[in-house]
Protein backbone atom coordinates (compact mmCIF):
# COMPACT_ATOMS: atom_id res chain seq x y z
CA UNK A 1 0.00 0.00 0.00
CA UNK A 2 3.34 2.37 0.93
CA UNK A 3 4.55 2.14 -2.83
CA UNK A 4 1.32 2.67 -4.52
CA UNK A 5 1.04 5.82 -2.28
CA UNK A 6 4.43 6.60 -3.06
CA UNK A 7 4.04 6.43 -6.73
CA UNK A 8 0.87 8.47 -6.42
CA UNK A 9 2.51 11.31 -4.80
CA UNK A 10 5.45 11.36 -7.32
CA UNK A 11 3.26 11.25 -10.22
CA UNK A 12 0.46 13.93 -9.39
CA UNK A 13 3.14 16.28 -7.51
CA UNK A 14 4.27 16.04 -11.55
CA UNK A 15 1.01 16.56 -13.05
CA UNK A 16 0.02 19.07 -11.03
CA UNK A 17 3.38 20.98 -11.32
CA UNK A 18 2.40 21.00 -15.07
CA UNK A 19 -1.53 21.63 -14.93
CA UNK A 20 -1.56 24.49 -12.75
CA UNK A 21 -0.18 27.11 -14.74
CA UNK A 22 -0.88 25.64 -18.12
CA UNK A 23 -4.80 27.01 -19.20
CA UNK A 24 -3.42 30.63 -18.23
CA UNK A 25 0.10 30.57 -20.08
CA UNK A 26 -1.90 29.00 -22.98
CA UNK A 27 -4.28 31.79 -22.78
CA UNK A 28 -1.34 34.22 -22.85
CA UNK A 29 0.66 33.10 -25.45
CA UNK A 30 -1.47 31.59 -27.92
CA UNK A 31 -3.02 34.52 -29.16
CA UNK A 32 -0.20 36.26 -30.65
CA UNK A 33 1.59 33.17 -31.24
CA UNK A 34 -1.12 32.80 -33.63
CA UNK A 35 -0.76 35.70 -35.18
CA UNK A 36 3.29 35.43 -35.25
CA UNK A 37 2.89 32.50 -37.11
CA UNK A 38 0.50 33.69 -39.76
CA UNK A 39 2.48 37.14 -40.65
CA UNK A 40 5.51 34.60 -40.71
CA UNK A 41 4.16 32.06 -42.76
CA UNK A 42 2.79 34.30 -45.34
CA UNK A 43 4.36 36.90 -45.15
CA UNK A 44 5.46 37.72 -48.95
CA UNK A 45 1.40 38.10 -49.82
CA UNK A 46 1.25 41.48 -49.10
CA UNK A 47 0.29 44.35 -50.85
CA UNK A 48 2.45 45.78 -53.62
CA UNK A 49 4.08 48.80 -51.41
CA UNK A 50 4.70 45.48 -48.87
CA UNK A 51 6.37 43.66 -51.48
CA UNK A 52 9.83 43.71 -50.53
CA UNK A 53 9.87 43.89 -46.49
CA UNK A 54 7.42 40.67 -47.15
CA UNK A 55 9.94 38.86 -49.47
CA UNK A 56 12.57 39.48 -47.08
CA UNK A 57 10.50 37.90 -44.03
CA UNK A 58 9.56 35.14 -46.82
CA UNK A 59 12.99 34.72 -48.09
CA UNK A 60 14.72 34.67 -44.59
CA UNK A 61 12.12 31.81 -43.42
CA UNK A 62 12.97 29.81 -46.53
CA UNK A 63 16.52 30.00 -45.34
CA UNK A 64 15.74 28.35 -42.15
CA UNK A 65 14.32 25.37 -43.52
CA UNK A 66 17.50 25.14 -45.82
CA UNK A 67 19.49 24.18 -42.81
CA UNK A 68 20.09 21.39 -41.32
CA UNK A 69 21.36 21.89 -37.90
CA UNK A 70 19.11 24.88 -36.40
CA UNK A 71 18.40 25.95 -32.94
CA UNK A 72 15.29 28.20 -31.29
CA UNK A 73 15.01 29.87 -28.13
CA UNK A 74 11.99 31.17 -26.61
CA UNK A 75 11.53 33.49 -23.79
CA UNK A 76 9.30 35.98 -21.85
CA UNK A 77 10.95 39.18 -20.90
CA UNK A 78 8.66 40.28 -17.93
CA UNK A 79 8.77 41.22 -14.29
CA UNK A 80 6.59 38.77 -12.42
CA UNK A 81 4.10 41.48 -11.03
CA UNK A 82 3.71 42.51 -14.51
CA UNK A 83 2.67 39.47 -15.64
CA UNK A 84 0.85 39.09 -12.37
CA UNK A 85 -1.08 42.01 -13.60
CA UNK A 86 -1.71 41.37 -17.23
CA UNK A 87 -3.71 38.01 -16.24
CA UNK A 88 -6.12 39.64 -14.10
CA UNK A 89 -8.74 37.49 -12.58
CA UNK A 90 -6.72 34.59 -13.93
CA UNK A 91 -3.53 35.08 -11.43
CA UNK A 92 -5.09 34.10 -8.44
CA UNK A 93 -4.75 30.44 -10.06
CA UNK A 94 -0.90 30.98 -10.39
CA UNK A 95 1.02 31.54 -6.85
CA UNK A 96 3.48 34.18 -6.53
CA UNK A 97 6.52 31.28 -7.60
CA UNK A 98 4.93 30.20 -10.77
CA UNK A 99 5.14 33.87 -12.06
CA UNK A 100 8.29 34.73 -11.25
CA UNK A 101 9.22 30.58 -12.86
CA UNK A 102 7.68 31.28 -15.95
CA UNK A 103 9.11 35.42 -16.23
CA UNK A 104 12.24 33.62 -15.86
CA UNK A 105 12.02 30.13 -18.01
CA UNK A 106 13.74 30.45 -21.49
CA UNK A 107 13.43 27.15 -23.41
CA UNK A 108 15.82 26.22 -26.00
CA UNK A 109 14.93 23.21 -29.09
CA UNK A 110 17.89 22.54 -31.34
CA UNK A 111 17.42 19.96 -33.99
CA UNK A 112 19.95 18.30 -36.72
CA UNK A 113 19.36 15.97 -39.75
CA UNK A 114 20.41 14.68 -42.51
CA UNK A 115 18.59 16.82 -45.56
CA UNK A 116 17.68 20.50 -45.24
CA UNK A 117 15.05 20.76 -42.42
CA UNK A 118 12.38 21.61 -44.81
CA UNK A 119 12.85 18.03 -46.64
CA UNK A 120 13.25 15.91 -43.76
CA UNK A 121 11.23 13.50 -42.80
CA UNK A 122 11.58 11.54 -38.78
CA UNK A 123 13.88 9.21 -40.54
CA UNK A 124 16.64 12.14 -41.27
CA UNK A 125 16.81 13.32 -38.22
CA UNK A 126 19.89 12.69 -36.76
CA UNK A 127 18.93 14.20 -33.06
CA UNK A 128 16.62 16.35 -31.03
CA UNK A 129 16.35 17.78 -27.89
CA UNK A 130 14.92 20.72 -25.50
CA UNK A 131 15.83 22.59 -22.93
CA UNK A 132 14.20 24.13 -20.09
CA UNK A 133 15.95 26.96 -17.93
CA UNK A 134 15.97 29.70 -15.43
CA UNK A 135 18.00 31.84 -13.63
CA UNK A 136 19.67 29.56 -11.33
CA UNK A 137 20.31 26.99 -13.86
CA UNK A 138 18.72 23.75 -15.87
CA UNK A 139 15.19 22.42 -14.81
CA UNK A 140 14.75 20.06 -17.45
CA UNK A 141 15.95 18.72 -20.61
CA UNK A 142 15.91 16.21 -23.08
CA UNK A 143 17.37 14.25 -26.41
CA UNK A 144 16.30 11.95 -28.87
CA UNK A 145 19.60 10.46 -30.61
CA UNK A 146 19.17 6.82 -32.24
CA UNK A 147 17.09 4.38 -30.65
CA UNK A 148 16.64 6.70 -26.86
CA UNK A 149 15.17 9.52 -25.34
CA UNK A 150 17.38 11.20 -22.66
CA UNK A 151 15.96 12.95 -19.92
CA UNK A 152 17.09 14.39 -17.05
CA UNK A 153 15.57 17.43 -14.66
CA UNK A 154 16.36 19.16 -11.35
CA UNK A 155 13.21 17.93 -9.03
CA UNK A 156 14.01 19.86 -6.25
CA UNK A 157 14.68 23.15 -8.36
CA UNK A 158 11.39 22.95 -10.09
CA UNK A 159 9.59 22.54 -7.12
CA UNK A 160 10.92 25.30 -4.99
CA UNK A 161 10.64 27.74 -7.92
CA UNK A 162 6.61 25.90 -8.38
CA UNK A 163 5.91 25.96 -4.75
CA UNK A 164 5.16 22.62 -4.86
CA UNK A 165 8.06 20.63 -3.67
CA UNK A 166 8.77 17.08 -4.57
CA UNK A 167 9.44 14.10 -2.66
CA UNK A 168 13.31 13.24 -2.66
CA UNK A 169 15.14 10.72 -3.57
CA UNK A 170 15.67 9.02 0.18
CA UNK A 171 11.74 9.00 0.58
CA UNK A 172 11.54 6.33 -2.10
CA UNK A 173 11.09 2.88 -1.05
CA UNK A 174 13.51 -0.33 -1.61
CA UNK A 175 11.18 -1.11 -4.46
CA UNK A 176 11.39 2.06 -6.28
CA UNK A 177 14.77 2.67 -6.24
CA UNK A 178 15.25 2.78 -10.15
CA UNK A 179 13.68 5.71 -9.91
CA UNK A 180 16.25 7.31 -7.38
CA UNK A 181 18.31 9.30 -10.94
CA UNK A 182 14.75 10.40 -12.13
CA UNK A 183 14.97 12.27 -8.35
CA UNK A 184 18.49 13.08 -8.26
CA UNK A 185 19.06 15.00 -11.44
CA UNK A 186 20.96 12.44 -12.84
CA UNK A 187 20.66 11.12 -17.12
CA UNK A 188 17.90 8.11 -17.48
CA UNK A 189 16.68 6.50 -21.25
CA UNK A 190 13.52 5.30 -22.28
CA UNK A 191 12.89 3.49 -25.70
CA UNK A 192 11.12 5.99 -28.12
CA UNK A 193 9.43 3.57 -30.13
CA UNK A 194 7.86 1.98 -26.59
CA UNK A 195 6.62 6.08 -25.84
CA UNK A 196 5.39 6.69 -29.11
CA UNK A 197 3.39 3.35 -28.74
CA UNK A 198 2.64 4.72 -25.09
CA UNK A 199 1.52 8.14 -26.55
CA UNK A 200 -0.48 6.30 -29.50
CA UNK A 201 -2.36 4.16 -27.05
CA UNK A 202 -3.33 7.36 -24.50
CA UNK A 203 -4.86 8.65 -27.84
CA UNK A 204 -6.83 5.89 -28.45
CA UNK A 205 -8.44 5.65 -25.48
CA UNK A 206 -9.19 9.37 -25.49
CA UNK A 207 -11.05 9.24 -28.44
CA UNK A 208 -8.45 10.84 -30.81
CA UNK A 209 -8.17 9.01 -33.76
CA UNK A 210 -6.33 9.87 -37.45
CA UNK A 211 -3.27 12.31 -38.34
CA UNK A 212 -2.00 15.33 -36.23
CA UNK A 213 0.02 16.75 -39.22
CA UNK A 214 -1.18 18.89 -42.30
CA UNK A 215 -0.01 17.21 -45.40
CA UNK A 216 1.55 19.66 -48.17
CA UNK A 217 -1.55 19.90 -50.17
CA UNK A 218 -3.91 21.45 -47.22
CA UNK A 219 -1.41 23.75 -46.26
CA UNK A 220 -0.88 25.24 -49.56
CA UNK A 221 -4.69 25.91 -49.53
CA UNK A 222 -4.47 27.31 -46.20
CA UNK A 223 -1.49 30.11 -47.53
CA UNK A 224 -4.01 30.60 -50.60
CA UNK A 225 -6.87 31.32 -48.25
CA UNK A 226 -5.22 33.65 -45.69
CA UNK A 227 -3.41 35.38 -48.93
CA UNK A 228 -5.71 38.35 -49.15
CA UNK A 229 -6.82 38.63 -45.64
CA UNK A 230 -2.78 39.50 -44.89
CA UNK A 231 -2.41 41.64 -48.02
CA UNK A 232 -5.29 43.70 -46.92
CA UNK A 233 -4.70 43.67 -43.24
CA UNK A 234 -0.62 43.65 -42.57
CA UNK A 235 1.25 46.77 -42.73
CA UNK A 236 5.17 46.35 -42.98
CA UNK A 237 7.11 49.00 -41.77
CA UNK A 238 11.53 49.03 -42.22
CA UNK A 239 14.15 50.35 -39.92
CA UNK A 240 17.84 49.87 -39.40
CA UNK A 241 18.56 48.03 -35.95
CA UNK A 242 21.95 47.65 -33.90
CA UNK A 243 24.79 46.11 -35.42
CA UNK A 244 24.13 45.60 -38.95
CA UNK A 245 20.56 44.38 -38.48
CA UNK A 246 17.41 45.44 -39.92
CA UNK A 247 13.98 44.93 -37.98
CA UNK A 248 11.05 44.55 -39.92
CA UNK A 249 7.80 45.33 -38.21
CA UNK A 250 4.46 43.65 -39.25
CA UNK A 251 1.20 45.09 -37.62
CA UNK A 252 -2.49 44.47 -37.88
CA UNK A 253 -5.51 44.63 -36.14
CA UNK A 254 -5.28 40.97 -34.56
CA UNK A 255 -9.23 40.80 -34.04
CA UNK A 256 -9.54 41.89 -37.60
CA UNK A 257 -6.54 39.47 -38.70
CA UNK A 258 -8.05 36.80 -36.66
CA UNK A 259 -11.85 37.35 -37.83
CA UNK A 260 -10.85 37.33 -42.02
CA UNK A 261 -8.34 34.27 -41.70
CA UNK A 262 -11.22 32.22 -39.44
CA UNK A 263 -13.64 33.33 -42.27
CA UNK A 264 -11.06 31.73 -45.34
CA UNK A 265 -10.72 28.64 -43.51
CA UNK A 266 -13.92 27.60 -42.98
CA UNK A 267 -14.36 25.87 -45.81
CA UNK A 268 -11.44 23.90 -45.23
CA UNK A 269 -12.03 22.81 -41.79
CA UNK A 270 -12.57 19.11 -42.42
CA UNK A 271 -9.07 18.98 -43.59
CA UNK A 272 -7.65 19.94 -40.41
CA UNK A 273 -6.51 17.41 -38.23
CA UNK A 274 -8.20 15.96 -34.93
CA UNK A 275 -7.57 18.94 -32.70
CA UNK A 276 -7.09 21.25 -34.77
CA UNK A 277 -10.53 23.12 -34.20
CA UNK A 278 -11.14 26.98 -35.39
CA UNK A 279 -12.02 29.50 -33.11
CA UNK A 280 -15.50 29.97 -32.57
CA UNK A 281 -17.83 33.50 -33.52
CA UNK A 282 -17.57 33.90 -29.73
CA UNK A 283 -13.98 33.16 -29.19
CA UNK A 284 -13.69 36.10 -32.38
CA UNK A 285 -16.07 38.38 -30.27
CA UNK A 286 -13.71 37.78 -27.35
CA UNK A 287 -10.59 38.43 -29.04
CA UNK A 288 -8.36 42.06 -28.41
CA UNK A 289 -9.79 44.84 -31.14
CA UNK A 290 -6.47 45.94 -31.18
CA UNK A 291 -3.09 46.49 -32.63
CA UNK A 292 -0.63 44.11 -32.31
CA UNK A 293 3.20 44.51 -33.96
CA UNK A 294 5.90 42.12 -34.36
CA UNK A 295 9.04 42.70 -34.61
CA UNK A 296 11.35 40.66 -36.85
CA UNK A 297 14.93 41.14 -36.73
CA UNK A 298 17.35 39.95 -39.59
CA UNK A 299 21.19 40.01 -40.32
CA UNK A 300 22.77 39.44 -43.45
CA UNK A 301 19.65 37.97 -44.75
CA UNK A 302 19.36 36.12 -42.10
CA UNK A 303 16.19 35.58 -39.46
CA UNK A 304 17.77 35.80 -36.00
CA UNK A 305 14.61 37.43 -33.41
CA UNK A 306 11.14 37.87 -33.52
CA UNK A 307 9.38 39.94 -30.59
CA UNK A 308 6.28 41.04 -29.84
CA UNK A 309 4.73 42.47 -26.88
CA UNK A 310 1.90 40.07 -25.38
CA UNK A 311 0.79 43.61 -23.37
CA UNK A 312 -0.86 45.14 -25.63
CA UNK A 313 -3.63 42.08 -25.70
CA UNK A 314 -4.45 43.03 -22.26
CA UNK A 315 -7.83 45.03 -21.29
CA UNK A 316 -6.27 47.10 -19.21
CA UNK A 317 -2.13 46.83 -19.22
CA UNK A 318 -1.67 49.50 -16.92
CA UNK A 319 2.01 50.01 -18.19
CA UNK A 320 3.07 46.25 -18.04
CA UNK A 321 5.57 45.34 -20.34
CA UNK A 322 5.65 41.71 -21.54
CA UNK A 323 7.96 40.67 -24.68
CA UNK A 324 7.80 37.79 -26.08
CA UNK A 325 11.12 37.12 -27.46
CA UNK A 326 11.97 34.05 -30.20
CA UNK A 327 15.96 33.30 -31.50
CA UNK A 328 17.17 30.93 -33.76
CA UNK A 329 20.83 29.83 -34.22
CA UNK A 330 22.85 26.46 -34.71
CA UNK A 331 21.98 23.41 -32.95
CA UNK A 332 23.79 22.63 -29.18
CA UNK A 333 24.80 19.54 -28.61
CA UNK A 334 22.64 16.79 -29.06
CA UNK A 335 24.72 13.89 -28.63
CA UNK A 336 23.78 10.80 -26.43
CA UNK A 337 24.72 11.71 -22.46
CA UNK A 338 26.71 8.54 -21.11
CA UNK A 339 26.07 6.50 -18.15
CA UNK A 340 22.71 6.84 -18.80
CA UNK A 341 20.06 4.55 -16.62
CA UNK A 342 17.42 3.05 -18.85
CA UNK A 343 13.93 3.08 -17.33
CA UNK A 344 10.65 1.54 -18.42
CA UNK A 345 8.37 3.53 -20.58
CA UNK A 346 5.28 2.95 -17.64
CA UNK A 347 7.43 4.30 -14.60
CA UNK A 348 8.84 7.50 -16.66
CA UNK A 349 7.05 11.37 -15.99
CA UNK A 350 8.56 14.36 -16.23
CA UNK A 351 7.73 17.74 -14.51
CA UNK A 352 5.72 18.72 -17.37
CA UNK A 353 4.39 15.47 -18.32
CA UNK A 354 5.73 13.10 -21.01
CA UNK A 355 3.40 14.67 -23.27
CA UNK A 356 6.49 17.28 -23.52
CA UNK A 357 8.03 13.94 -25.53
CA UNK A 358 5.37 14.92 -28.76
CA UNK A 359 6.54 17.93 -29.50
Amino acid sequence: MRIATRKTVVRTSMERASAAGAPVVRRAFTGVGCAAAVLVTVAACGTVQNLTAGQKIDSAVEQLGEQKSLAFGMRLDADPDDLVALMGEDSEEVPPEMAEFFTGLRVDVSVKSKKPLAESGEKDIAGMGMKIAGDEGVFAEYRMVGDYTYYRADMEAIGEAMGMPFPTADELPESEQHLRPVLEGDWVKVNTADLQEAAEDAGAGSGAGGSDEIDAKTQKKILDAVRGVVAREVDFKTKDGKDGTEVITAKANFRDLLTGIVDKLQPLKGDLPPGAELPTAKDMKDAPNKKVAVDFTLKNGDLTRIETDLAVLADDPKGAKAPLVLTFGKADDISAPKGASEIPVDEFGGPFGSGMLGV
